[in-house]
């Protein structure tokens, strides 16, 4: 298990001072790659290999949203590995050791060469290590989509989404369904299905659907093939204790 703390910046928040949901997804990821960096099996490690571990499915359960200034612990450690797959578990807590939010991710190995999954070595398995899965509910990777959805204003990738591989890094795609969500709605659970990696000056036309306090937002190309898949579980904010 690898563990750092934190405090909310005045800069991560929205205008109700808390902390967005796509802010905990990056807290979750910069932890991960402190993991594997010292680990010494971070970014550079995997460029020089031509590998990279590629984010498949996010499953995040909310219990609160953290505040301005508020101090957090965040967690993470790999759960499994299976073939070519490795799981992650991720929770944030409070300084009382409260949940904030606790998650489940299922990556991929990458063969940046070939474009196929590539299965890690013993040695890199070993070194993460894999402990016991967090007790939680597990959904399911695959998210159920609609027939019907509504379109939405395309969005054009913007430079400052791009990360060190080259696509646009996994948060921004929340950031982007998260921000077609109603204003008067929270989210208390976000399913996040990747399916294909945009790029420096992609379109992505967004489409969603309400199915009672499901939420989804479909990210996709201009023939309606989807980058991401995001479904958003919520309530409104007025029934929030």
């Amino acid at each position: 298990m690898y563990t750092m703390s934190g405090r909310i910046r005045y800069s991560e928040t929205d205008r109700s001072g808390k902390l967005p949901v796509p802010g905990i997804l990056d807290y979750f990821q910069d932890c991960s790659v402190f993991q594997s960096e010292e680990l010494g099996l971070g970014v550079k490690y995997l460029a020089e290999r031509h590998r990279a571990w590629v984010l498949n499915s996010w499953q995040l359960e909310i219990v609160r949203l953290p505040v301005e200034c508020e101090a957090v612990t965040v967690e993470t450690w790999a759960s499994g590995f299976d073939k070519f797959h490795g799981t992650r578990n991720f929770t944030m807590k409070d300084q009382d050791g409260k949940f904030l939010a606790y998650a489940n991710s299922l990556w991929v190995y990458m063969d940046l060469e070939t474009g196929r999954p590539a299965k890690p070595s013993e040695e890199e398995i070993q070194k993460y290590h894999a402990e016991t899965p967090l007790e939680m509910e597990y959904q399911s990777r695959k998210i159920r989509t609609p027939k019907e959805w509504e379109e939405r204003e395309p969005v054009r990738v913007k430079r400052d989404w791009i990360d060190s591989n080259h696509h646009v890094n996994n948060s921004y795609y929340v950031k982007a369904a998260y921000n077609e969500l109603p204003e008067d709605v929270s989210v208390k659970r976000l399913r996040v299905e990747y399916r294909r990696q945009a790029l420096y000056g992609d379109v992505l036309y967004p489409k969603t659907a309400r199915e009672d306090s499901r939420i989804m937002v479909a990210l996709c190309d201009q023939k309606g093939r989807p980058y991401a898949v995001t479904e958003f579980l919520t309530q409104e904010k007025s029934a929030e204790s």
